[in-house]
């Protein structure tokens, strides 16, 4: 850090500031914003120095981003990716995505070299969905190893996919009771369990959970976000907050040399109507001050519903097409209600998992019994993924003073499916509608969920302003929005249901000097091409940080 102010001209500068919307230069001193302006504006400040390294670059506010999870940054490492779309990992290598049932089990076969004896397999990014003849179930996964256990999990988190080995180690046959363990019409289990309570029968025989919490995943999980330009970013659930061995997993890796500041969410699930939610709340409203400028404790997240593409979410009328069932509460109303009111009643901020309307129904009369006993200005609770979030929802909303936190990914890796198999074009074309939502006055952001899709708040902008399907269909025109609309959103959108809107998320004089380093401007390419512009870093509190770019990894198809 120096006391000097050092003045970065560029191609472009867009502040996020609407008292002074673009500049030519910015100027940083000691880790803050010292002034925005033109260049001969910013050379009258006393004790400057020039830098010309971004002077052909575009700089924007640091990508904030509201929802992702930290442990994906570890998924890299002794898991296997099987997704459909091509994925880059930390280090900026391209994986090719499998495009087949019998490419997922290619290299699931080819990774099956590589382990050691008697080692799990485990992979990850899976959906049946996009195989409408050939599904992943035990019965194919015993082609690949009849003796090891393997699991796959879904690409969205809710569901995964075991072997007859690890159904036969968990106890789980034709007798298990438990919700979500899916069975074919002979009452054989299917190796497909949806949601908490089933993907619990077998966490333990593979370690823990998809989302492994370590060093090394910390550090990766911050590079992917210097790769794509974010400088803020949350770790949306994570049982560790509460202990002090726990809060010392992220303490003794976010230190001064961290790339990225750190907001991490407590999930509060399996609180029960009890005294413990209430316990709970104290405990974290304390924790809040043991952080500091890169690490922040204190917030929390409740889980409503599940998937919609996994068919776990919770629908209104007239639900999903054809003849399936409603998805799964995992957490029942009554134990939200008891937790919502004890983490409300302690100042904390709330982000609730709301993917179907019926959530986003429950979150809202919640939010307002909640409000009527106990009235909290500037609360800022906030519905993450809002998926189907209804024109009556965002109204509701709006004069609740809750935010939404939308899934615009999903317009693209599930757009077709959503429309075609899943909801129906209509309920589709109506979904994550962002243009909606602002029109109704409520506060948005834009997400990404990694690693349920990748960080990536640039292709997150493609997907709301162009709202465009793998098919080449716009999914719901009506609910596209701008590019300055969608920049606001991954940047002081985000900030501002973080709480963090005073410090991060535009270009403003006395803030955080946290930039993002572009090689093409937003709003100058086409709408379609936003997702493609490469970033070259980012600035954190003044500090340069380098993104990794790579090349694709041949021969894994």
């Amino acid at each position: 850090m120096t006391s000097q102010t050092i003045i970065y001209p560029a191609r472009a500068v867009h502040t996020m500031d609407p008292s002074r919307p673009a500049a030519q230069a910015v100027a940083v001193r000691e880790g803050r914003i010292r002034a925005v302006g033109s260049l001969d504006e910013l050379l009258g400040y006393p004790d400057c120095v020039v830098d010309e390294r971004y002077r052909h670059k575009v700089i924007v506010p640091g990508f904030v981003e509201a929802h992702a999870h930290a442990g994906s940054g570890g998924m890299w490492d002794g898991q296997v990716y099987v997704g459909y779309f091509d994925r880059t990992d930390p280090q900026g290598t391209v994986w090719p995505g499998c495009r087949d049932a019998q490419a997922i089990l290619r290299r699931l076969r080819e990774a099956l070299e590589q382990l050691e004896p008697g080692a799990p397999l485990k992979a990850w990014g899976l959906d049946n969905i996009y195989f409408p003849d050939t599904r992943i179930l035990a019965r194919e996964l015993d082609s690949v190893a009849e003796d090891r256990l393997v699991q796959i999990t879904h690409a969205n988190g809710h569901v995964a996919v075991v072997n007859s080995a690890t159904l036969r180690a968990a106890g789980i046959d034709g007798s298990t009771q438990v919700q979500g363990v899916e069975k074919y019409p002979d009452g054989t289990p299917t190796g497909e369990l949806r949601e908490f309570a089933a993907l619990g029968l077998v966490h333990e025989l593979f370690g823990g959970g998809l989302l492994e919490l370590s060093e090394k995943s910390l550090r990766n999980f911050a590079q992917d976000a210097v790769n794509h330009g974010v400088t803020t970013i949350t770790d949306l659930g994570s049982m560790r907050p509460l202990s002090e061995e726990g809060r010392r997993d992220y303490s003794d890796t976010v230190d001064e040399h961290f790339p990225v500041r750190l907001n991490v969410f407590q999930f509060g699930m399996g609180l029960g109507t009890g005294p413990l939610a209430e316990q709970t709340a104290r405990q974290l409203a304390e924790i809040r001050t043991l952080g500091h400028e890169k690490l922040r404790f204190g917030h929390v997240k409740l889980m409503l519903d599940g998937s919609i593409q996994g068919f776990t979410a919770r629908l209104q009328e007239p639900g999903y097409l054809g003849t399936r069932e409603n998805g799964i509460w995992n957490t029942s109303p009554e134990e939200f209600e008891a937790a919502f009111s004890a983490f409300h009643q302690a100042g904390l901020l709330i982000h609730v998992h709301c993917n179907g309307d019926q959530a986003s129904e429950l979150f809202l009369d919640t939010l307002e019994k909640v409000l009527i006993k106990h009235p909290r200005p500037d609360h800022r609770h906030t519905m993450t993924h809002s998926q189907l979030t209804t024109q009556a929802q965002y109204r509701r909303a709006a004069a609740l003073g809750a935010c939404a936190n939308i899934f615009s990914n999903h317009l693209w890796f599930w757009g077709d499916q959503h429309a075609d198999k899943i909801l129906g074009i209509d309920r589709a074309s109506r979904m994550n509608a962002a243009r909606s939502a602002l029109r109704a006055g409520v506060p948005i952001s834009l997400h990404c969920d990694a690693p349920v899709t990748e960080l990536n708040p640039l292709q997150t902008m493609k997907h709301a302003v162009t709202r465009l399907t793998p098919s080449g269909r716009v999914l719901g025109d009506h609910e596209r929005i701008s590019v300055e609309q969608a920049l606001h959103a991954v940047t002081l959108g985000a900030a501002y249901m973080l709480k963090m809107d005073h410090e991060v998320g535009s270009i403003e004089a006395g803030k955080r000097a946290d930039l993002a380093i572009l090689d093409e401007d937003p709003f100058e390419v086409e709408p379609e091409a936003l997702g493609g512009i490469q970033v070259h870093g980012t600035l954190l509190g003044g500090v340069p940080q380098q993104a990794r770019h790579g090349a694709a990894l041949q021969g894994r198809r």
